[in-house]
């Protein structure tokens, strides 16, 4: 910091303004840098995208145990490749079931994660495998 001469007048409102701008910078700076550790620290990205999809999870399974829900999947099931032996088997009604309760465990499983790391990871295959 520069001294004072003699003579020289100061100039306390300026001093002032500029001591509290400085303080303002750091402190919007902490807080950043503050939200930023507390962001990575408690991994929120990763909380919100996985409620995300145990939400969308828990949704769609319930509704594909309700009469539309079950027949709003029966052009799709049918003309997979992969799961048209469900519906032939099961019928459209229990095949439907059968598909909610697995994305219900599926959920529950990537619940459980937060506690139990590898329920999270068989929930999150069994969404992987659901997907394909």
């Amino acid at each position: 910091m520069s001294r004072i001469k003699a003579g020289q007048g100061i100039d306390l409102d300026k001093q002032n303004a500029v001591s509290s701008a400085n303080a303002l910078q750091e402190m919007t700076t902490s807080a950043l840098t503050g939200l930023a550790a507390w962001v990575s620290v408690y991994n929120i990205p990763f909380l919100i995208t996985s409620i995300g999809m145990i939400v969308m999870l828990l949704w769609a399974g319930s509704y594909k145990m309700t009469v539309p829900g079950a027949e709003g999947i029966v052009p799709l099931v049918s003309h997979s490749p992969l799961i048209s032996w469900h519906f032939k088997l099961f019928g459209p009604y229990i095949g439907s079931d059968l598909i909610g309760i697995t994305e219900i465990i599926a959920a529950i499983l990537i619940v459980a994660g937060y506690l139990k790391p590898k329920a999270g990871i068989v929930g999150a295959l069994i969404a992987v495998v659901m997907f394909l």
